[in-house]
């Protein structure tokens, strides 16, 4: 993983796309690092997940130097391999946050987007400029823009392709809190680590349902969570919580 580093502290685990030369924009190599970063990941011993950029920027955008000379079925079949991948994190069994240093640019907005919860330092910079290069957004950003901070803001943003930075995108709901570029890690990993001492399964399953619930109607989507709601009787973790709770007790949940 060349282009993507992986740390693990205590039950987090924290993924650094590393191409600050390239202000770590997105080419297949990086793509296939940051999915095989993701696949390593050990569902028994994390609990959540962190993403952040090396260097000045999250992630500038995709390579537009690899992009340049694309045929439409490369591009469609590149829009693929990206969209793959990002749905691979959106739908990763564990919480994903984003911890945006810095640009966060086309694919990089995208790929903060496919990510739970976004928080950014205040040098930040949110933006789909893609149709100042002839093209659309690639990686979900025609998709899950609209779905976070509500359609006529995000037609606004991709239609005229222009930045926002990071107070507006606090205003606008694109994420949750802003900090100083020193605060932003130790405040993903503070939220990381909060996550992380709830019950693990029963977490996976919130995610779960949020993610699922949002894919239908209202009637499907509490079958839904009452399902996931019921799996968590099956957990040693249901039993041990509620049994701290009663004896005003500390739970110290073990992933069972």
């Amino acid at each position: 993983m060349g282009f993507v580093k992986y740390e693990q502290e205590g039950f987090v685990g924290i993924v650094t796309i590393d191409r600050p030369k390239a202000l770590n924009a997105l080419n297949e190599e990086v793509l296939k690092d940051l999915e095989a970063a993701f696949d390593a990941i050990d569902l028994d011993t994390t609990r959540a997940v962190v993403v952040t950029g090396a260097g000045k920027s999250f992630v500038a955008g995709a390579d537009i130097g690899a992009m340049s000379t694309m045929t439409a079925e490369e591009g469609e079949a590149f829009g693929k391999f990206g969209n793959d991948i990002f749905r691979k994190i959106e739908t990763f069994p564990l919480p994903v946050i984003a911890a945006i240093n810095g640009f966060a640019l086309g694919g990089g907005n995208e790929l903060a987007m496919s990510c739970d919860i976004r928080i950014c330092s205040d040098k930040a910079v949110f933006g789909q400029p893609e149709v100042g290069l002839g093209i659309t957004p690639g990686f979900g950003g025609t998709q899950r823009l609209g779905r976070i901070i509500g359609i006529g803001m995000a037609k606004e943003l991709v239609y005229a392709g222009y930045n926002i930075k990071a107070d507006k995108a606090l205003e606008v709901g694109l994420v949750n809190a802003v900090y100083s570029p020193e605060e932003l890690m130790p405040a993903a990993m503070k939220l990381a680590g909060k996550i992380a001492k709830q019950a693990p399964i029963a977490v996976r399953n919130c995610k779960k349902a949020m993610n699922d619930g949002l894919q239908v109607d209202m009637d499907q989507a509490i079958v839904v969570e009452e399902k996931l709601f019921g799996d968590c009787f099956n957990s040693e973790d249901q039993k041990a919580g509620m049994k701290a709770f009663l004896e005003k007790g500390k739970a110290e949940f073990q992933n069972k």
